[in-house]
């Protein structure tokens, strides 16, 4: 049995505002929630879930988006309208000479957007890649979660992807920096079957049990002690 990826999900202070910035920069429909808001993505882009927290964000999140352009013109005209949606330009360090732009959603959320040409992300859709810091391990555990392929697997870099194709999921390999606080973007799983042997067999791979949520929602960690749910039935 395996575990189906269902959402990535942020923590939000305001859920309804960031689900409709990034509607609008998706071309998305904004599902309403009772913790917040869903933006369904089909069956090869991942979809993305809001939700009402408190958290604070703690340095750079370990997780972002690529959004992928088909000219120059069509990376400005996304730039742009992420500007005009309230996004902003961001210094991670980024060199003059790369092409991609460096942009943070109204809660400081990086992303980027991808130059065209880039072969890496080639035929993966708008929402090309899902771009996380983590081990080796960490990719291999994901694979397995999720039985999606490994797409890259070199230098201790790793990239998984469905075998139908889209968004691609990708590791940076080490070194990774030390986890300041609980990760403020997430993955969400949809178990095929009965939730309690999904959450034993995610375990047995190496998953640590962390917690139960009210609505029975449990909490784990994958390798590199990442928080991701596994919600019920």
């Amino acid at each position: 049995m395996l575990s189906r990826l269902l959402t990535v999900a942020f923590d939000a202070h305001d859920p309804a505002r960031l689900a409709q910035f990034w509607a609008g920069l998706l071309g998305r429909e904004v599902v309403e929630e009772v913790t917040g808001a869903l933006l369904p993505g089909g069956d090869t882009q991942l979809s993305l879930r809001f939700v009402q927290s408190p958290t604070e964000k703690v340095g750079l999140n370990r997780m972002h988006l690529h959004l992928t352009s088909a000219s120059l013109a069509d990376q400005q005209h996304k730039v742009t309208t992420a500007l005009g949606l309230g996004a902003g330009h961001l210094d991670v360090g980024q060199r003059p000479e790369e092409g991609h732009v460096v942009l943070a959603d109204p809660e400081g959320n990086e992303f980027c957007v991808v130059e065209p040409g880039n072969a890496f992300l080639a035929g993966c859709g708008l929402l090309g890649e899902l771009a996380c810091d983590g081990t080796r391990e960490v990719g291999l555990f994901w694979s397995e979660t999720l039985g999606w392929p490994l797409v890259w697997d070199q230098d201790q870099e790793t990239a998984i992807q469905s075998p139908d194709g889209g968004t691609k999921v990708a590791w940076g390999g080490p070194p990774v920096a030390p986890k300041e606080a609980r990760n403020r973007q997430r993955f969400d799983l949809a178990p095929a079957g009965d939730q309690q042997s999904e959450v034993d067999r995610l375990v047995s791979l190496g998953a640590t049990r962390l917690e139960v949520d009210q609505d029975g929602t449990v909490v784990l960690a994958d390798p590199d002690g990442n928080e991701f749910r596994v919600r019920g039935n």
